[in-house]
């Protein structure tokens, strides 16, 4: 056993080499004596072993694990933005508020600005640096395709003042193989404010994230660099960096969804399901899963923040995402289901979305779709009902409230209808009816949500101007919209007045019961908000019989089977009242008894799932192997489940033409400090409509390339430019155009860089489609052909 030194209080032991210790005397020295170091230390009766660094007083501290750990870094966090936080000071003026600086070596640029009665105060800029002396940085892309490689780059940066020997080190992976570059060396010496590159060529073996690790290491060496022998930093003489990249499919995702809502009721109900898989699919690209939850909203919950995977860039996306958080607080709050981590989650979408949609809003209190143009009833009226409900859950200004209120009063005609002013968000609504009823309806509809009295001399009125064409209405959209409105009013002959020609007009199918604007069999966003307002006006009477429930329950089954894998619908419109709709059925019939045993099967894979009331909102999902194959679902118990079967899968990129469409191609490639390229494309509509609703062109860019989108900026554009917005996330750019007219195509460009080089660049896909009316889509690809 090694004899430890022991150390004593106040006394500086350090652990430098033995070699630097003595040139820092300053003297040339030569010496046959046998310098020893310590092994270990005691302190206390506590023995430490060698590898701790203790260059610090001990008058009061033992050595920390914590400090031993510091020989290595490891770094897996590189946000883009770090702190968006409201903090209380409260009446001391001041707060300290503990974060975890993120991973990025770099410096943060933070501002600060205070709210109170007297005012507001700006603080200045402050500047926080995350810096260490001896750090690596790795090089990749956000995204591949499937047989795309690059070189993964590892640089590493010295910023110590000593030499040192560094060794780079990629940790072992069976999701993707490195090919070693043509020097092949990953050990060098590395001197004084230098940096290093070491690259290999990576190939992935499997779809989906990968994580990449490397590790960069300082080690000992007698290996004399630049005049010196190296040194080995005591503390962070390891920095290890983790960054993941996303590998997927060739070709274009599509997405399947089968879902039910099962009630067994004490007995035994079984449903089959064919899972196949298109001739064309894509190999390896296809998943298959089942998740069973047992609340009629629990997949919606399980993702407030995701109900669509759409982009959310103008102000009623806005309001898309905000309102179901408030119809699913409701719903947990009057079933005494709604705990505080929910409350806190559902809060927090609900501020910022109330932040930002504020950027919407207008001088006159109204609001519209991107914030400037003429202001837009409809939006205003939305906005309206949302925050008048929200204002229970989180702090709204009354005024917002109040400034909106007064500007849609003052929109009406003297025999008290609103006037539209703005388009209709869904141009289907439309049909045989004045824009004014539908809007009227919906503002009439919205005050009496938000309790105001029958009596009102507003609301009194826009019920007297919608009674007057209930007989003339011929609209699906609006009689249902109506019937929603007489019921809030407790107008009860009206009301039934209004279901009957519902009934009339109702698409049957065995347990199932919809309707749809066209009459036809379709279930497009439209047939499911004008079904979500039958459920509404059926389910708003002071008491509920039966038949009542019956004919709801048939809705509901309906319903569910439009959901998408995530607990919301196609579009934005139908899924807020959808949800609407589905959280008051779900108050309706809730019970906070019994439990569920869900089995799904096909030979060998069989997947059990119980359900009772201590994990009714626990979202449970497993994979399903054998695809394509039919499997069985069973449920026993007493209690409803919510089951679902989704499949995702990749098939070669659809060229047919459709009502819209969309042509690409690269105009330009220049090679200067890697290709630029210059992408034109093209977007045509030639549906019945005279123009399309608001289009969204959706652009994936070439792996390895990045986009300048500054051509297609509308403040460059002409007056009369339909692009409205631009939106950059991930690899992909988002273009958002007010409408595309019948016949007359719509020109633009945008121009790609390329940062990183990809060998064997794969096609992009760029979609567009109708925001409101999904089902009008079309995908084509495009691709450089620049060496």
């Amino acid at each position: 056993t090694p004899e430890c030194l022991e150390v004593r209080p106040r006394r500086d032991v350090s652990l430098d080499h033995v070699y630097d210790s003595l040139r820092n005397v300053g003297l040339k020295m030569a010496t046959n004596l046998h310098v020893r170091q310590p092994l270990c230390l005691t302190y206390y009766g506590v023995t430490y072993n060698r590898g701790f660094h203790l260059g610090r007083k001990y008058s009061e501290n033992r050595v920390s694990a914590r400090e031993s750990a510091q020989l290595e870094t490891v770094r897996t966090f590189f946000p883009e933005t770090w702190i968006w936080q409201l903090t209380e000071v409260g009446d001391s003026g001041s707060a300290q508020v503990p974060v975890t600086v993120p991973d990025t070596i770099t410096s943060w640029q933070t501002e600060a600005f205070c709210l109170s009665s007297k005012g507001l105060g700006l603080a200045s800029p402050a500047q926080l640096t995350v810096f260490q002396p001896f750090f690596l940085e790795l090089s990749l892309p956000y995204s591949i395709i499937r047989g795309e490689i690059f070189e993964l780059k590892a640089t590493v940066f010295n910023y110590l003042s000593k030499c040192i020997m560094v060794k780079v080190t990629p940790a072992p992976s069976s999701d993707y193989t490195l090919k070693a570059s043509s020097d092949d060396q990953y050990s060098s010496c590395l001197c004084a404010n230098g940096r290093k590159t070491f690259k290999w060529i990576l190939t992935p073996s499997v779809l989906g994230v990968l994580n990449i690790t490397v590790s960069a290491e300082a080690e000992a060496s007698q290996t004399v660099c630049d005049n010196e022998i190296v040194s080995v930093p005591e503390r962070g003489r390891i920095d290890t960096v983790t960054r993941s990249l996303l590998v997927q499919a060739e070709g274009t995702e599509k997405t399947k969804t089968y879902s039910w809502l099962l009630c067994p009721k004490g007995d035994t109900l079984s449903e089959e399901v064919d899972l196949t898989l298109p001739k064309d699919v894509i190999e390896g690209s296809a998943r298959s899963s089942v998740s069973v939850i047992g609340d009629i909203l629990g997949r919606a919950l399980t993702n407030l923040h995701g109900l669509l995977r759409m982009p959310y860039g103008c102000g009623e996306q806005n309001m898309a995402i905000l309102s179901p958080n408030i119809y699913i607080l409701q719903y947990l709050e009057k079933t005494e289901q709604l705990t505080s981590v929910i409350r806190e989650r559902a809060t927090g979408f609900l501020k910022s979305g109330y932040q930002r949609q504020l950027n919407y809003r207008h001088y006159s209190g109204a609001y519209s779709t991107f914030g400037h143009g003429d202001e837009n009833t409809w939006l205003t009226a939305f906005v309206l009902r949302s925050f008048g409900k929200a204002q229970k859950y989180i702090f709204i200004d009354p005024q917002i409230i109040l400034s909106a209120k007064k500007w849609l009063i003052s929109r009406r005609d003297s025999d008290g209808c609103f006037i539209q002013q703005g388009t209709l968000f869904n141009n289907r609504m439309k049909g045989g009816v004045n824009d004014n009823v539908t809007m009227t309806a919906y503002i009439t509809a919205s005050l009496l949500e938000l309790e105001t009295p029958v009596t009102d001399l507003v609301v009194s009125k826009g019920l007297s101007c919608l009674k007057s064409v209930v007989k003339d209405v011929k609209n699906t959209y609006t009689t249902a919209l109506l019937a929603y409105t007489f019921s809030l009013a407790k107008d009860t002959d009206t009301r039934q007045q209004l279901l009957k020609k519902l009934e009339d007009v109702a698409i049957s199918d065995g347990s199932h019961l919809h309707w749809s604007q066209s009459g036809s069999v379709d279930s497009d966003s439209l047939a499911v908000e004008i079904s979500s307002y039958v459920l509404l006006a059926v389910l708003t009477a002071d008491s509920l019989n039966t038949t009542d429930l019956g004919f709801a329950n048939r809705i509901v089954s309906w319903l569910v089977k439009q959901q998408n894998a995530y607990g919301g619908f196609s579009s934005t419109q139908d899924t807020v009242v959808a949800l609407q709709a589905l959280s008051l059925y779900a108050t309706k019939v809730f019970s906070s008894d019994g439990s569920s045993t869900v089995t799904v099967q096909l030979a060998a894979d069989t997947h059990h799932f119980d359900v009772n009331q201590d994990n009714k909102l626990l979202y449970q999902e497993k994979q399903l192997q054998n695809v394509p194959a039919k499997y069985s679902i069973e449920v026993k118990g007493s209690t409803c489940v919510s089951v679902q079967v989704a499949q995702f899968y990749n098939i070669p990129t659809p060229t047919e033409a459709k009502t819209l469409s969309i042509d690409a191609k690269i105009e330009d490639c220049k090679k200067t400090f890697g290709q630029y390229l210059l992408l034109n494309f093209t977007v045509k509509y030639n549906g019945p409509q005279a123009r399309s609703n608001m289009v969204i062109v959706d652009i994936k860019l070439l792996s390895g390339f990045t986009a300048d989108t500054s051509l297609l900026e509308p403040q460059r554009l002409s007056t009369t430019s339909l692009v409205e917005r631009l939106d950059s996330k991930d690899d992909h750019v988002i273009v958002y155009l007010k409408e595309v007219q019948q016949n007359i195509p719509v020109n633009l460009q945008i121009q790609l860089k390329q940062i990183l080089p990809v060998k064997n660049l794969k096609p992009a896909v760029i979609k567009v489609y109708d925001y409101y009316q999904t089902s009008d889509q079309s995908e084509t690809e495009y691709s450089s052909h620049c060496e």
